[in-house]
């Protein structure tokens, strides 16, 4: 695995601040039970590290400290953690919208068998992972066999409402290119994911998010491989819009890896880049800020740290983890 981060530290990236939090994502551990080449957390079967209870009981009372409305659950697979569906219930208890970072194929993993039901019984808003319409190119990048069973556990979803008008189950789709290319329109490519899988599966969902690969972990560490990182850095920077740095997902949300440690983002998080803070909170027993800061310190105003891969969030369309930023905002 090649390094990525010094190859991003020297950076014109303009300067950003924070705003209200209003969004706790949460990194339950990186087990999973996919292994795609696109992945920035170099997930995978094989992969130990998960959070432990301490941290995990932190994550409502912070919830409520901060009057936070929103758990985002990510890993690797989420659902794989122990404490997951308890977690869920917990949240959900306050009020708080949770969404699950799904890669589909986990509904058919042992002892998921009712996890489909689960998720639908405490209205978790799902955002899945299906980086094409295609066979062909749905295994190319997640591996043999996956298109099938993403396909089944949509029907599934679909068959307990999630995705159909009228109803409050949430099921968004989330595309990913094949390489170093930005995505297409988000718009039109929604448009083409609704025809193909209503008329060839009679599958529905909400919405597409269209998101950039991040030149980090695993695809940064190929793009290297292959000669080809800074030409793919080049069309980030060429395509940056600062239109876009408005609505960026560090301003309002915080990333918490498995141990209880805070980043801007789900991106500095797998660079090892913490989250920045002027507070001696941040030097109580870990020396970096920690989810138990949270419990008494607001981070609004604090800067960002940015980097090089920061362009891949405001090039183009802009991307985040809630899909195009033109479109969220031409949306609002």
């Amino acid at each position: 695995m090649h390094a990525t981060l010094p190859l991003l530290q020297a950076t014109e990236f303009p300067r950003l601040s924070r705003a209200q939090l209003t969004t706790l994502q949460v990194n339950l551990g990186y087990r999973c039970n996919q292994t795609c080449v696109h992945c920035h957390v170099n997930a995978g079967p094989n992969r130990t590290e998960m959070m432990d209870a301490e941290n995990l009981a932190l994550i409502p009372s912070v919830l409520k400290a901060r009057s936070i409305g929103t758990l985002d659950l990510t890993g690797g697979a989420p659902e794989l953690h122990e404490g997951f569906r308890q977690l869920v219930r917990e949240a959900s208890a306050l009020g708080v919208k949770v969404i699950d970072r799904c890669n589909l194929t986990i509904l058919f993993e042992p002892d998921q068998e009712d996890l489909a039901e689960f998720l639908a019984e405490h209205r978790v808003e799902i955002v899945a992972s299906m980086p094409c319409y295609s066979l062909e190119n749905v295994d190319k990048q997640r591996g043999d066999g996956v298109f099938d069973k993403s396909i089944a556990a949509l029907q599934q979803l679909n068959a307990l409402g999630y995705g159909r008008p009228g109803s409050d189950l949430t099921l968004n789709l989330v595309y990913n290119p094949q390489g170093a290319s930005l995505p297409p329109d988000q718009v039109a490519l929604q448009a083409d994911y609704k025809r193909e899988l209503f008329s060839h599966f009679g599958i529905v969902f909400n919405a597409l998010f269209a998101l950039v690969n991040m030149p980090i972990q695993r695809f940064g560490s190929t793009l290297i491989s292959k000669g080809r990182f800074d030409d793919y850095m080049r069309l980030l920077k060429e395509n940056f819009a600062a239109a876009n740095l408005d609505s960026v997902m560090c301003r309002n949300l915080v990333s918490v890896d498995w141990k209880g440690f805070l980043y801007d983002c789900d991106f500095n998080q797998q660079l090892g880049l913490s989250l920045p803070s002027t507070s001696p909170l941040a030097q109580l027993r870990e020396g970096r800020p920690h989810l138990r800061h949270l419990l008494l310190d607001d981070p609004a105003g604090r800067s960002i740290r940015v980097a090089g891969h920061c362009y891949g969030c405001t090039a183009g369309q802009g991307s985040s983890c809630g899909g195009a930023l033109d479109d969220e905002k031409s949306a609002a």
